[in-house]
């Protein structure tokens, strides 16, 4: 038991420090707000789809795509959708609030923190197919997120499809991995200066996005936090999880695969929801809680679940 608790911890806290060093750095001022807000711009539109390019580049596609994989997580992610949807009916009568706490509960910080851990525990190697599989997980969730920001309130909001399909088309991660597929089927090699800086690139994504997310957090903020906030949050990195973890194993997903649906379901809620919060008029208040909570909790969460995976021989 203890050497899986020794193994949990030396994936999970590498991960944890980083976004620790950026919360302390924002308390020291040795980093702002801006600082913050342009890292968060910066890695979604350079660094991160500059490492799922490189990663992806490199796959032999031979098995990379796993389509039952895939069907599992969409289905799994709209079942969740559903049932957080209507379990969320009788509990919150304000639709602000109830687009927020719907979206917090269902849509993963996959392409950070869920990198971030599956490159401590399965090596940087795995993170091709966990990028071909965001691929597919982005439109899920943008749209999922349209909807539920919308249909709640759709007597308050003006609903724009074309400003949503845009979104999903030009997603940098999106572009990435497209670009990427093409390379690896073309086997096209970039030239050695360019491989060399996109290298080092790769190298800086996800340091740099944990250290921005440690830099946005408000730990004051949880004193104020709703019981919906926690709600949210025990049903993003606790619930959800262990429910999807047991049925993929059930269904006999292993190795690599059951890890992915492990750290997927159990990553904390995308920062992302916020910004789609605020843009969209639901509650961002509620949204930014969530993402505190869940991302806080998720450093415990994450300990818990890799060293039971470990204990029963899944990892």
């Amino acid at each position: 038991m203890i050497d899986n608790f020794l193994f949990s911890l030396n994936v999970v806290a590498p991960v944890f420090i980083l976004i620790f060093v950026g919360y302390l750095s924002k308390q020291l001022n040795f980093i702002n707000e801006n600082f913050v807000n342009v890292t968060a711009k910066f890695a979604f539109n350079i660094s991160l789809p500059v490492l799922i390019f490189m990663q992806v580049s490199s796959l032999n596609l031979n098995g990379v795509i796993d389509f039952e994989l895939i069907s599992f997580i969409y289905i799994a992610t709209i079942i969740s959708f559903i049932l957080i949807w209507i379990f969320s009916i009788p509990l919150i009568k304000n639709s602000k609030d109830r687009s927020s706490f719907i979206q917090g509960a269902f849509r993963s910080n996959f392409a950070i923190i869920g990198f971030a851990i599956i490159s401590s525990l399965l090596g940087k190697n795995t993170l091709g197919k966990a990028s071909i599989i965001l691929a597919f997980i982005l439109p899920l969730y943008n749209i999922l997120a349209v909807i539920v920001l919308t249909l709640p309130r759709r007597n308050e909001v003006d609903f724009r499809m074309k400003e949503m399909i845009n979104e999903i088309l030009f997603n940098p991660l999106i572009i990435a991995v497209v670009v990427g597929l093409i390379f690896s089927f073309g086997s096209i090699k970039l030239p050695k200066p360019l491989f060399d800086s996109g290298k080092l690139l790769a190298d800086l994504a996800l340091p740099l996005a944990l250290i921005g997310i440690g830099g946005s957090l408000n730990l004051r903020e949880i004193k104020k936090a709703p019981a919906l906030a926690i709600i949210s949050s025990i049903i993003k990195i606790v619930i959800l999880p262990a429910i999807f973890t047991y049925i993929g194993y059930l269904l006999n997903f292993k190795g690599d695969a059951l890890v992915i649906i492990y750290i997927l379901f159990a990553s904390p809620t995308a920062i992302v929801s916020f910004i789609m919060a605020e843009a969209m008029g639901a509650n961002s208040k509620l949204a930014g809680n969530i993402i505190l909570i869940s991302t806080i909790g998720s450093v415990f969460t994450f300990s818990i679940g890799i060293m039971i995976m470990k204990s029963l021989s899944l990892i």
